[in-house]
């Protein structure tokens, strides 16, 4: 018998216990089992413990059956778009938003695109976004022929600095587009502020922040419309792309709704120009799955992340880095868990954990006012320097819900032993 023709369920003696094993886990995931002897529980075959920067098996396995069910049920229905399942989550999105509508897309991308595009923003339009953060959120603003005006972070929360945005306002500037990175609000109400003095519209970037909170309001009802992604590396991963329009303002989202069917109402008449952006009723089948689960997931990852502040505490390590913080008004989801290196090691740190087996990611080490496509914006080194000092020293660790405690123990236990051994170095 072959590694991959295992019964439906195996149990393998590991020690003085029997350790059960699906051929599910072993078909799909027979390589990275063999490789890491990962087994239920989160122990080990081996004594080296690797530990992933990310596992989505882990919690998609235990409603393997459901996802499959719900999935199998669009199957058989014929309803791929915008069906009874992309009407399902649309609601319960809405709900866990507290937002009047919601509305699915093809990505995070594209309902950063769509919201844009719902405000009329055109070439000539300015947009004021952060520098630190992915791609999408000012490739959508360029691709529309406006300027991405970018604006510094504040260094702690490494969002948007709510206190330099005034100062880049122009005639031209229509939106802003606040960034809830790595899990966490920006700080929403003096944003709102000068967007409401001035006129403009506020499209909050909660890709990383579905069930984010500040003052008690949840990500997706702070701004005009709320812009998510289901991608499978977010707190509610689905199984491919996936986006997610929230907004409370009934025009609005009868706009975004005509607009990413290529503006048709009825079929084949077209109100205005749009594009074809629609939630597969596929994908909605297993994040409806999924969504009620989303509460225990994040409770998880905030336990995570505390773990994760003891343990840095206890291993003295205030002198080389800097674990991330947050005010107690905001309720911080920990899609990313972004510690700061300050001792211009961050990248040999990174190469350490690598060899150690630990997964580990840079997120972002380009800035965007710096990437190649926007040279023509004109933007200096030394322009935006708290963006650009976080892209030197931030290091994003293993933060999902299903994380052991001896798995964050090793890691940062290897994070101790490097600079140990630096010290040791430069002593020596």
């Amino acid at each position: 018998m072959t590694n991959l023709d295992v019964p439906h369920r195996l149990l393998v003696p590991i020690g003085t216990r029997l350790v059960s094993i699906t051929r599910t886990s072993i078909g799909r995931e027979g390589k990275r089992f063999l490789a890491t002897g990962e087994v239920m529980g989160n122990e080990k075959i081996s004594d080296k413990q690797n530990v992933p920067l990310l596992d989505v098996s882990r919690s998609n396995q235990p409603i393997h059956d459901e996802i499959v069910a719900a999935m199998t049920e669009v199957i058989d229905s014929g309803k791929f778009v915008l069906g009874p399942a992309s009407v399902q989550l649309e609601s319960a999105v809405a709900r866990v938003c507290d937002a009047k509508h919601a509305v699915g897309c093809g990505s995070g991308s594209d309902a950063l695109l769509l919201s844009l595009m719902a405000f009329d923003v055109q070439p000539g339009d300015e947009v004021i976004v952060p520098s630190f953060t992915f791609f999408a959120t000012a490739s959508a603003v360029w691709r529309l022929g406006a300027k991405p005006v970018f604006v510094d972070i504040e260094p702690d929360s490494f969002n948007l600095d709510p206190q330099l945005v005034e100062a880049a306002l122009t005639p031209a500037t229509k939106a802003i587009i606040p960034v809830h990175l790595f899990g966490q609000c920006a700080d929403m109400d003096p944003i709102h502020g000068v967007a409401s003095q001035h006129g403009m519209a506020v499209i909050e970037d909660a890709a990383q922040a579905i069930g984010a909170r500040y003052r008690d309001r949840p990500a997706g009802s702070l701004g005009d419309v709320g812009c998510f992604s289901f991608y499978p590396t977010k707190n509610l991963g689905g199984f491919g792309d996936g986006g997610m329009m929230t907004t409370s303002n009934d025009e609005l989202a009868q706009r975004l709704k005509l607009l990413r069917g290529h503006g048709m109402h009825p079929r084949y008449y077209h109100q205005f120009v749009g594009i074809n952006s629609r939630l597969d009723s596929v994908q909605a089948a297993g994040l409806n799955v999924k969504l009620p689960y989303l509460a225990e997931w994040t409770r998880q990852r905030q336990e995570n992340a505390a773990r994760y502040h003891r343990l840095f505490q206890q291993a003295s390590l205030e002198d080389v880095l800097i674990v991330p913080s947050h005010p107690d008004f905001m309720e911080h989801v920990w899609n990313q868990y972004s510690i700061r290196i300050l001792s211009g090691q961050r990248d040999a740190l990174r190469e350490y954990l690598s060899q150690q087996g630990i997964g580990s990611e840079i997120y972002y080490p380009v800035p965007l006012h710096q990437q190649k496509c926007f040279q023509t914006l004109d933007y200096q080194e030394g322009s935006l320097p708290e963006t650009e000092r976080a892209s030197r020293e931030v290091l994003s660790l293993p933060i999902f819900p299903e994380l052991s405690k001896r798995e964050q123990t090793t890691v940062v236990e290897q994070i101790g032993d490097f600079f140990r051994s630096q010290r040791g170095t430069q002593a020596a």
